[in-house]
């Protein structure tokens, strides 16, 4: 599973022109998942991002959580992040998670972030989506669970 963790001042996610969903002040999720995926990886990965602090305190240090500057989380489906382009000019996706069962995993991860008392927003899995965002920082993260669950 694959997570770039953008800290955002806003974003908003719509679909054939329409707006799907929108957030001020969080985080920007973009949520991959391959085969080898599971219900363990995918709440692991949700406390993960749950618990990070990546906010300035008064002191300027990356000291404060999500939940600590009243913020919310946009959650993008992505199943390019799990693209291998190692051979040729055109990325296979084979790694990649097919649905029903990358759908439902997305959707629990997201409900799980939602337990930890997080705003949580979605896109609209499988769509042709067009995501905006004011990146603050900018501040990215790339989280991979086979470096952080090893």
């Amino acid at each position: 599973m694959k997570v770039v963790l953008q800290r955002v001042a806003s974003a908003s996610v719509s679909v054939d022109g329409a707006l799907v969903s929108s957030i001020g002040k969080g985080y920007l999720l973009l949520v991959g998942l391959e085969e080898k995926d599971d219900e363990e990886t995918v709440l692991k990965m949700a406390a993960k991002v749950a618990g990070l602090r990546v906010f300035e305190d008064e002191n300027g240090k990356t000291n404060l959580s999500l939940i600590q500057v009243g913020g919310s989380i946009l959650s993008i489906s992505q199943f390019t992040l799990l693209a291998d382009a190692s051979n040729g000019n055109r990325p296979s996706f084979i790694k990649a998670m097919r649905p029903p069962l990358s759908e439902e995993l997305y959707h629990r991860f997201n409900q799980e972030i939602s337990k930890f008392g997080y705003e949580v927003k979605e896109g609209i899995f499988g769509a042709d989506m067009h995501v905006n965002l004011i990146n603050e920082g900018p501040f990215t993260l790339v989280l991979d669970s086979k470096e952080l669950f090893k």
